[in-house]
């Protein structure tokens, strides 16, 4: 079973390819299940005066979802369509997110932190909002805004759990108590993660999480899903099958897919 859960298309802004270019090239790479999960557009911040190309226009999000329902249709008997969101978690604005996500038929809601209020640590035209800062400080407030995504309900899994690494900067102190109780928090609210292979193609140099969080997880018992976070088209599935093997080695054996919001263990 070839899934991948984590994709990103032009709509966004910040990536290249059309939904329907992401289906043909899914096909061709012979995928069995293929998620479709664009960004949720910004609602703490103006789109107008904000950086640009960071999420879809709010009047494309009924757009995107009609044109994932009609793709899932027309490509039914070739590949699996799963239709997704990553939806930003953003402490304070949970009304607004729910009231979002019930609007449509999602299959599934990736929750991702990428804001620590209006910075977002996951763009590279921001990194210098680490200048001056208490490196474990950040830690702390990230993985405490990972808890509080997990808690919400409002989400299927955690995407790129451990993404504050994303470009080098960690402090100098042990951060695994961080981590764990994370991941802690996944568990006991029912959660499942995502190994995101994107990881190996940014400074960090390792999958979202890293080997000592998957560990961990399998510990725990949380399920597991896999994405790309491609951008592109030619990125699709990229490194999924070193995902695979290192999930594999790491000692899991099922894979969580999701459908109209429910979790479905497939074995891989």
């Amino acid at each position: 079973m070839l899934i991948d859960y984590h994709t990103h298309h032009v709509r966004c802004g910040h990536a290249v390819g059309t939904l329907e270019e992401y289906v043909q090239k899914g096909i061709e790479l012979g995928l069995d299940q293929l998620g479709l999960s664009d960004h949720l557009p910004l609602i703490h911040v103006d789109p107008a005066t904000y950086y640009p190309e960071m999420a879809m226009p709010m009047e494309e999000l009924p757009r995107y979802v009609e044109e994932c329902l009609t793709l899932k249709e027309k490509y039914k008997h070739q590949i699996d369509i799963r239709v997704g969101l990553e939806g930003d978690y953003i402490e304070g604005y949970e009304r607004q997110i729910e009231d979002i996500l019930k609007a449509y038929p999602f299959d599934y809601v990736i929750g991702s932190v990428h804001f620590l209020g209006e910075w977002d640590i996951t763009d590279f035209r921001q990194t210098h909002g680490w200048e001056g800062k208490n490196r474990l400080a950040v830690y702390e407030q990230y993985y405490d805004a990972v808890q509080k995504a997990a808690a919400t309900g409002l989400y299927d899994f955690i995407g790129h759990i451990d993404v504050i690494k994303r470009f080098g900067f960690k402090p100098e102190e042990d951060v695994t108590h961080l981590e764990n109780a994370a991941l802690e928090a996944v568990k006991r609210h029912g959660v499942a993660i995502e190994l995101n292979a994107s990881g190996l193609r940014t400074p960090a140099e390792e999958m979202f999480p890293s080997r000592r969080m998957l560990e961990y997880a399998h510990r725990l018992g949380i399920p597991i899903t896999v994405g790309s976070d491609a951008h592109q088209p030619e990125r699709l599935a990229q490194y999924l099958d070193q995902a695979r093997l290192m999930l594999k080695e790491v000692g899991f054996s099922q894979l969580a897919t999701f459908d109209r919001r429910k979790l479905v263990s497939i074995d891989f």
